[in-house]
């Protein structure tokens, strides 16, 4: 393990990377811990309010990311100086991206269902960046095999072949397997090859003139969330908390 780590991680220079992705989510698992128990009463925390003012941690988390990043662009990809400016970013992503819907709704939704937005970008950050530094990039290791190189490059090759099948998911409606299935492969086929959602790009282009798949689409819709939306929000108000009724 620590020669696999040696060699993939930190003699690429994928060490920041992978600090900044600790920082992120742990951050983000603490802040929803805290943010739960501020709401439900308990323990010591409470909402930072100075001279009356909400400060909500979107605004630590902005000036974490500015800090880290521009010490990040200074130190490069290796040394002390890189390590903390990553964690400094992760941690300020964290915070960030724990109040999407804030900035993107501009207004306090944070427990409403508009705020499970942010669970869901931050899932989606999270195996994005699992997904690159994970990915077994063919530059940055030296002295590659031949056998090493041809496998490094087969494994890009269907990790690229596999991300397009996620962005065909995503357009057809899909954001959840595109998600699973950049990750997963086999995920991102199931999304890629079944009907899209009504309303999705892929619907509005491909089914403009297709009475019939527009209508199976909506019946297969339906028939989906019938069956899955309940399961789906059980898992987000284990992972954010019950919205507000």
């Amino acid at each position: 393990m620590g020669h696999w780590l040696a060699r993939n991680i930190v003699e690429p220079g994928k060490l920041p990377l992978l600090l900044a992705l600790a920082a992120f989510v742990l951050t983000f698992l603490v802040t929803r811990v805290i943010t739960r128990l501020i709401r439900a009463g308990k323990g010591p925390f409470g909402n930072i309010r100075p001279g009356g003012l909400h400060v909500h941690h979107v605004v630590p988390g902005v000036v974490l990311m500015v800090v880290g990043g521009f010490g990040a662009v200074a130190e490069g990809r290796h040394g002390f100086g890189a390590a903390v400016a990553a964690v400094l970013f992760g941690a300020g992503a964290g915070l960030v991206l724990d109040e999407f819907a804030l900035v993107l709704h501009l207004d306090d939704v944070y427990w409403t269902e508009q705020g499970r937005k942010s669970v869901e970008i931050v899932v989606l950050t999270a195996a994005l960046v699992c997904l690159v530094l994970l990915g077994f990039s063919p530059f940055g290791v030296n002295e590659l095999t031949p056998d090493e190189l041809q496998n490094r490059t087969i494994v890009v090759t269907n990790t690229l072949a596999n991300f397009l099948l996620a962005l065909v998911a995503l357009a057809k409606g899909k954001p959840r397997l595109a998600l699973i299935g950049a990750v997963v492969p086999l995920v991102a086929v199931v999304g890629a090859v079944r009907l899209a959602r009504p309303g999705s790009p892929w619907a509005r282009r491909f089914y403009r003139h297709r009475p019939r798949a527009r209508r199976r689409a909506r019946v297969r819709a339906y028939r989906h969330d019938a069956r899955w939306s309940a399961v789906r929000h059980r898992v987000h108000d284990l992972l954010a908390g019950a919205p507000d009724r």
